[in-house]
């Protein structure tokens, strides 16, 4: 086997296509490149058809701007990884097609990787986390997470909807766009009041829908500020998310907290989860913004880390897996 070995890493699970190049080798992993792509909107949500358009206009600039940036070609790729699943049909095609077109044309080995594991993995490359519970956070994933009794478990997830969909949800009710986190992040700074909201915790596992039903209509009424109304959201499911970290930390004696997934960019999570862990004596891990979203960084490394490992997806059988579940991996 080769000492230095080079991934290109497809990501498309939802509104990002990403590309990533990572490689390791005598000094270990090192991401030579991520090139991230977002499909927006001033107004309304995602709409997967359109999101994957967007993902088929832009592929081939992303693949030529990410090998630029590494300063290769494609002569020297050795595996091209691609998101196989957990995320939407219509755009999971679109990561999968184009790293299947790579793979043969080029004649270089197929990995298909499990989106969720891929969050964790970038974060312990990137940060000094050796053995950490993971909070998942992003669009439609809510999920704690952490590796025991040599696999990945499900902690605690969400009963319904993801966090960041439900925030996505919410902006797009009251006309501020998609996606809507960070725009409800930035209304919440101006909220004066906490307007109290239903709190549902189920042991280790979060619910969302309820909120959701009763923030809209609090909205509808007229009678609040959708500043004071962003405040509380955030206020109201960031806590419940940091109880059921906390909860995982003491059930599995971990002494490590990674945030991952879009959602986790927000700061005042970020706040919340350090004083959660400085209470504790836990330390958290936060990577860089771009490694938090989704990107095709995380993709690339997880593919070197199941090419290590053995992993190898033939043509035949890469098809997408919209609901790959991070424990069934």
């Amino acid at each position: 086997m080769k000492e230095r070995l080079v991934c290109l890493g497809i990501e498309s699970t939802a509104h990002t296509f990403g590309v990533g190049i990572a490689t390791t080798g005598k000094t270990g992993g090192r991401i030579l490149a991520n090139v991230i792509k977002q499909f927006t909107t001033r107004k309304g949500g995602i709409i997967p058809a359109e999101a994957a358009e967007h993902h088929v206009d832009i592929c081939d600039v992303a693949i030529t701007e990410a090998l630029a940036a590494a300063a290769i070609t494609l002569k020297d790729v050795d595996i091209v990884s691609f998101s196989q699943g957990p995320g939407i049909g219509n755009c999971l095609r679109v990561g999968a097609a184009a790293a299947r077109t790579l793979s043969l044309a080029h004649k270089k080995p197929l990995v298909g990787v499990n989106h969720c594991i891929s969050h964790l993995e970038i974060g312990k490359l990137l940060t000094a986390a050796k053995d950490p519970v993971l909070l998942y956070v992003s669009g439609a994933n809510t999920q704690v997470i952490a590796f025991e009794t040599g696999k990945y478990r499900i902690f605690g997830e969400t009963l319904d909807i993801g966090v960041g969909n439900m925030l996505d949800v919410f902006a797009r009710h009251i006309g501020i766009g998609f996606p809507g986190g960070p725009r409800i992040m930035r209304l919440a700074t101006a909220g004066k009041r906490y307007i109290e909201l239903p709190y549902v915790v189920k042991g280790m596992d979060v619910s969302f829908g309820g909120i959701l039903t009763n923030i809209k209509r609090k909205y509808d009424s007229g009678d609040y500020r959708k500043e004071d109304l962003c405040y509380s959201l955030q206020e109201t499911v960031f806590a419940m998310l940091v109880e059921t970290a906390e909860r995982a930390l003491a059930h599995t004696g971990k002494s490590e907290l990674l945030l991952g997934g879009g959602v986790a960019c927000n700061t005042r999570l970020q706040e919340m989860c350090r004083a959660m862990c400085e209470e504790r004596g836990a330390k958290l891990f936060v990577p860089e913004r771009q490694f938090l979203v989704d990107n095709g960084a995380m993709i690339a490394w997880l593919g070197i880390l199941e090419y290590l490992k053995g992993t190898r997806t033939q043509v035949e059988k890469s098809e997408i897996l919209p609901y790959w579940r991070t424990d069934e991996a």
